[in-house]
């Protein structure tokens, strides 16, 4: 069977950035398509007439969207290498959850600390502080998320690294003074080529959420 595989996202997009580490963990040949987020093209209009969003992958001339689900989707597909969801059902469940913990409060509360100001900055800071000690906890002591090897969850989160960088100019605290286990965490994912090859370079992005506060009047 022929794989013929389109990636469409966005540089700056860290729910991009999962799909890359993902089919570079899986050693997977692919044509990447930028998108314009304020000049959609009609291919990415065709492939996700619902939410009209990055990122997509085409495979095989089908979309399938949704970061999460397309990671999954993957792993299912090119099963033979680099197995990233847990073959146990229960843990498979947990992972899940994990990336769903990632999506539903860290993303948001990473979002609000950097396109806000004053009084909300500080309540999303604080959000944000408390999500990430949760997952600090759920770290604990182990190398990665699911125990020796780099997974699902790891794939989820490591992408918002790049945003690190702008949650301590915005919040103003430090990484790795609050996070020490995340911080090493990090380090170590950034040691594997699939994570530092598919990331945005932190400042790029810290300079690009700057314009869009601009444009939305924060600053």
């Amino acid at each position: 069977m022929v794989n013929e595989v389109v990636f469409l996202s966005s540089w700056f997009s860290p729910f991009g950035m999962r799909i890359k580490i993902a089919l570079a963990e899986k050693g997977i040949k692919y044509e990447y398509k930028e998108e314009n987020l304020q000049d959609k093209s009609p291919l990415l209009l065709k492939m996700n007439p619902v939410h009209k969003k990055v990122p997509v992958l085409i495979h095989n001339g089908k979309p399938i969207c949704e970061s999460l689900v397309i990671v999954q989707y993957i792993d299912e597909v090119w099963k033979e290498k680099c197995q990233l969801l847990p073959s146990d059902a229960y843990l498979r469940a947990q992972a899940r959850f994990w990336a769903d913990f990632i999506d539903q409060k860290v993303f948001e509360c990473s979002r609000k600390t950097c396109m806000s100001r004053g009084e909300e900055t500080e309540v999303a800071k604080k959000e944000l502080i408390e999500s990430l000690k949760v997952l600090e906890g759920e770290l604990g002591k182990k190398h990665y998320f699911g125990g020796e090897k780099f997974g699902y969850v790891d794939l989820s989160f490591i992408p918002f690294y790049i945003w690190f960088y702008s949650y301590e100019k915005f919040g103003k605290f430090s990484m790795e003074a609050e996070f020490p286990k995340l911080t090493a965490w990090t380090e170590r994912c950034l040691k594997k080529e699939s994570v530092s090859n598919s990331l945005a370079d932190k400042e790029k992005v810290y300079h690009f959420i700057v314009q869009m506060r601009k444009k939305c009047g924060i600053d």
